[in-house]
């Protein structure tokens, strides 16, 4: 017998309200600040964002109309304080990153890149006189921020970065590559992480367009295609040929890679975040779908192996939730360390890719089809389960720490 996947004549996989995802009712922790971050972002993901977001996907192309909108929002720079930056909670700043990838892993990419590695980056290594040369304009989104680190020869070994910085009167001349770099084709901001010939300590370097809008000679940037999953966010190929940057544009307080790894450990976090945001389009979706699609005479719903399927995508959804909670009361409390955060982002981004697998699964062939979404958030979770440290990389660090022994080098 074959049964045909067509999707129910009135199914709408973006009206989903009446779908309960917070079992254990965790939003009731949010504070003020928080919900109202979550109620405009949400607002503006369901307005903006999904009626126009599987077009640009299938394009490969960015939503550059959607900046000003995001701008709006007044979220960006998150947690930073002063330069015109929000000063978000914690827990606000990560129902963003939550409410952003519910809507669009691409999306969510763009603005953690810009948010977190590049406005961070300037936060935690720049001096005074940097932050206020540089955040505000980031904050408007006037200006937009990339961050380059990883290099195609140094994907989980970025500590052995080979991009090399030489020290020539009042500049640094820069000369190696980079890969996989969100922005960095359009980005007024570029920082780039190099290693100083002089001393051989990672340092990172602003590089800045010129007054015409133009990157400045000797660097340059080819968007990577050909991507199954974030395919609306643009990253890129980056090659550095004697790319000469001022040195007053060199981050003040990065003196090694362990000052690399405050931003990095600072954002890693949220990256579990996005892996809950993900996890929850896909199970509200999958439920949705459910109780309207009609197989053998009845909603799919009402069949035990897609309600077994839906509770236990619950259930993982409900503990990706909780991890993300307890790891942001443990930032609050100065107490997260590099191992929890790890932990955080293997668990959460494992178990979500899972739940838009199953996802996917209960929807059948319609699954599969970018109108319904979770296609979109499936192969977008296969980027977050890699990228800020794969999953292999974080048992890693997971491990060495139970153990106290390396497994790498």
């Amino acid at each position: 017998m074959t049964v045909t996947q067509t999707a129910p004549p009135d199914f709408d996989p973006t009206a989903l309200d009446g779908i309960d995802a917070d079992l254990y009712l965790l939003d009731d922790l949010l504070d003020d600040q928080a919900r109202d971050v979550r109620d405009r972002v949400r607002g503006f993901v369901d307005r903006d964002l999904l009626p126009v977001i599987n077009d640009y996907w299938e394009r490969a192309e960015f939503p550059f109309e959607l900046v000003p909108r995001l701008a709006a929002l007044n979220i960006a720079g998150g947690t930073i304080t002063g330069y015109g930056c929000p000063g978000l909670s914690r827990i606000a700043a990560s129902t963003a990153a939550a409410e952003l990838a519910r809507g669009d892993g691409s999306i969510n990419t763009f603005f953690g890149v810009h948010s977190g590695l590049a406005m961070g980056s300037i936060d935690m290594l720049g001096s005074e006189e940097q932050k206020q040369r540089w955040l505000p304009a980031m904050a408007r989104l006037e200006k937009i921020g990339a961050f380059a680190l990883t290099e195609p020869s140094h994907g989980s070994d970025s500590v052995s970065l080979e991009t090399s910085a030489r020290r020539e009167g009042d500049s640094y001349i820069l000369n190696g590559s980079k890969r996989w770099i969100g922005n960095a084709s359009f980005a007024d901001i570029v920082i780039i992480y190099a290693r100083d010939e002089a001393d051989g300590a990672v340092k990172a370097f602003v590089m800045e367009k010129d007054a015409d809008g133009n990157h400045p000679a000797g660097y340059r940037a080819d968007v990577i295609t050909g991507k199954i999953g974030k395919r609306a966010v643009l990253q890129p190929d980056i090659r550095i040929e004697n790319l000469r940057i001022p040195a007053e544009n060199r981050l003040e307080n990065c003196s090694s890679f362990k000052d690399v790894n405050k931003v990095l450990a600072a954002t890693r976090g949220g990256v579990a975040w996005e892996a809950l945001g993900h996890a929850v389009a896909a199970y509200e979706i999958a439920v949705a779908y459910a109780k309207d699609r009609v197989q053998f005479g009845r909603p799919i719903a009402g069949f035990q192996l897609v309600q077994n399927k839906l509770a236990n995508m619950l259930a993982q959804l409900t503990a990706i939730k909780l991890t993300c909670f307890r790891l942001n009361e443990l930032g609050e409390e100065g107490k997260m360390t590099g191992p929890m955060a790890s932990m955080a982002k293997m668990f959460a981004a494992r178990q979500g890719r899972w739940i838009c697998s199953e996802a996917r699964d209960i929807m059948g062939g319609n699954g599969l089809l970018l109108e319904n979404h979770v296609a979109r958030h499936l192969t977008d979770m296969e980027v977050v389960f890699t990228y800020e440290g794969t999953d292999s990389m974080q048992s890693l660090i997971l491990g060495r720490h139970i153990t106290g022994l390396s497994a790498f080098a």
